[in-house]
């Protein structure tokens, strides 16, 4: 299996009743799941079914997830505003008798008159019960677990790039262990010829020094030339990365880990090199496991 990246972004697009909306989510790298939403104003309600959803797609990464909802097309109903209405009547009546009593006549208003007057009719959005709040968010949870799932396939189709890499990284470092393995100053003549050099150097400096100490001492010398034991557990390193780099499991925590192992033993390797060419050999390997720890960052 490939490794998952921690990098992707999704945009999907939905509609229900009257409504249309899109969402959108970005993520990066993260040591754990986190998301921040932007929802429009009287939905905060769905933030915890939707933090749900998401972590049943994807289990690491710093999330930004943004809903966007029109109403262009809400569906809407004319109305009469009585009161505007008792006011146009009140004033024609007014206006009628005040004519009235200097001799004039008026003509009545018309329906159709008084309804053209503003303010007397009126649009309003058709209110909607529970039932249709309810089958809303359901349906803006069910386009939020599909833009989850959309987020996922592009962190898994990024995490390709990412695995082709780590994996490079790791053959890479396969490749410098067993060239320090090769080398003259690893191999175990080359340390027992050091040993015995420094044993001697260390009899020259103190000839009368304790054969307990001086077993000691030889121990030690021992300790500090054997580069074996840095070799054999890169090399265990090594494994156990192909074995991580190859689970369908989030495994960019284990990973991240491991790299400070290599590291460690990439240290203490180039602090024991005798030669030059061992030297190198450890520097390379520190300069590949920055490298690798790099993109391991971007692992889920």
């Amino acid at each position: 299996m490939a490794l998952k990246s921690m990098t992707g972004f999704a945009r999907i697009e939905g509609t229900h009743g009257a409504y249309r909306w899109h969402w959108e989510i970005r993520s990066v790298n993260g040591k754990s799941l986190d998301c921040r939403f932007r929802l429009p104003s009287g939905f905060e309600d769905l933030e915890a079914g939707l933090r749900d959803e998401l972590g049943k797609a994807i289990k690491r990464g710093n999330c930004q997830a943004a809903l966007q909802m029109d109403r262009s097309v809400a569906e809407t109903t004319v109305r009469v505003n009585d009161a505007m209405l008792r006011d146009v009547l009140l004033a024609s009546k007014t206006v009628s008798d005040a004519a009235a009593a200097q001799g004039a006549e008026i003509a009545p208003p018309t329906t159709d008159g008084i309804l053209a007057l503003r303010g007397v009719l009126e649009t309003a959005d058709v209110e909607e019960d529970e039932a249709d709040q309810k089958a809303l968010r359901e349906a803006l949870k069910s386009s939020f677990a599909e833009v989850a799932t959309s987020l996922a396939k592009a962190r898994r189709d990024e995490g390709q790039k990412l695995d082709q890499i780590v994996k490079g990284q790791i053959d890479r470092i396969e490749m410098l262990t067993n060239e320090a393995a090769k080398s003259p100053a690893g191999k175990a003549e080359a340390f027992r010829q050091r040993l015995k050099s420094q044993v001697a150097e260390l009899l020259d400096a103190s000839s009368d020094l304790p054969e307990d100490r001086l077993a000691q001492e030889a121990a030690l010398l021992a300790t500090k030339a054997d580069v074996r034991e840095e070799l054999d557990r890169l090399t265990a390193h090594v494994a156990q990365a192909r074995e991580l780099a190859d689970s369908d499991e989030p495994v960019g925590r284990r990973l991240d880990f491991l790299t400070q192992e290599f590291n460690r033993e990439a240290n203490t390797l180039c602090a024991k090199a005798a030669d030059n060419d061992l030297t190198r050999i450890g520097l390379d390997l520190k300069a590949v496991i920055d490298q690798l720890k790099e993109q391991v960052q971007n692992v889920e």
